[in-house]
């Protein structure tokens, strides 16, 4: 799996989780699944925050290509409070198949940040995939 992050706003502050430590939490958590309605996400501006980033031709090429790519047999990542973590692709991939539900596991409670404020240009992004 690429190094990715999951950033969202808390409070007036920028939280930044590592993908690859939720993963590593969600080991032993059940499965369960959600109705992809339940995503408040899918309604939202996921991936082209900030006012120097929109989409181009080129970024929703790789965009679809990721979501032919994602494996529906792995689990969505949600928070305690239900709200996505990780698996976007995934969800897009549901939604083209015309799915009503997802399997996820739900982070209850939610971890902690990896990162608060920090610049997101800043993470430390490997070469090598883990």
């Amino acid at each position: 799996m690429r190094k990715q992050y999951h950033t969202r706003t808390v409070g007036g502050e920028r939280h930044t989780w590592d993908v690859h430590r939720l993963v590593r939490l969600s080991r032993g958590v059940p499965v369960e699944w959600i109705a992809i309605e339940s995503l408040a996400e899918i309604d939202t501006l996921w991936w082209y925050q900030g006012e120097d980033r929109f989409p181009t031709p080129r970024s929703i090429a790789v965009h679809l290509r990721l979501v032919a790519e994602a494996d529906l047999k792995w689990p969505i990542l949600i928070c305690g409070e239900g709200r996505l973590m990780d698996g976007m692709h995934r969800v897009l991939k549901a939604l083209v198949e015309d799915r009503c539900k997802i399997a996820a596991i739900r982070l209850n409670p939610t971890p902690e940040p990896d990162f608060v404020n920090v610049d997101l240009q800043a993470l430390p992004y490997p070469d090598e995939e883990v």
